[in-house]
């Protein structure tokens, strides 16, 4: 949500009502959960709250069967959560044009160059099989 901001700066978070829009239409029974929409003043928080909250979001990237980040450039917070769902097995798609950066290629199942190429992959059931292939290797 901050990027790369020095200051007490939120970048436009408005595309989350886009792929939140593209993603319940897709899977409807999906429960799809955005950490800016219960926490848009998180930028105020106190050094504890926003401990216990960005906690409870990475280990929410642990246990998801999806992770998609949106990373439009380097997002230190957006990292540490990739890397947490990667590490424990979880499907993590990324939507960067930051596709050289090693983080995200290397913790992302794929990486989507924008909005577009993302929903491409997701009309095509690329991502659907993303996620299958990946459930599958869990259980063998």
């Amino acid at each position: 949500m901050q990027g790369s901001h020095f200051g007490t700066l939120v970048h436009d978070q408005q595309y989350r009502q886009s792929l939140r829009t593209i993603l319940e239409a897709h899977w409807p029974q999906a429960e799809v959960y955005d950490p800016f929409a219960g926490h848009a003043n998180s930028i105020s928080y106190s050094r504890n709250r926003a401990r216990e909250v960005f906690l409870e979001h990475v280990d929410m990237c642990r246990r998801a069967d999806l992770v998609i980040a949106f990373i439009p450039e380097a997002s230190l917070g957006t990292a540490i959560e990739i890397w947490e769902a990667w590490q424990h097995g979880r499907t993590v798609v990324t939507i960067s044009p930051m596709v050289h950066n090693w983080v995200v290629l290397l913790a992302s199942a794929k990486v989507y160059r924008d909005q577009e190429e993302f929903q491409a992959a997701l009309h095509s059931g690329q991502i659907d099989s993303l996620v299958k292939k990946s459930k599958t290797a869990k259980t063998d």
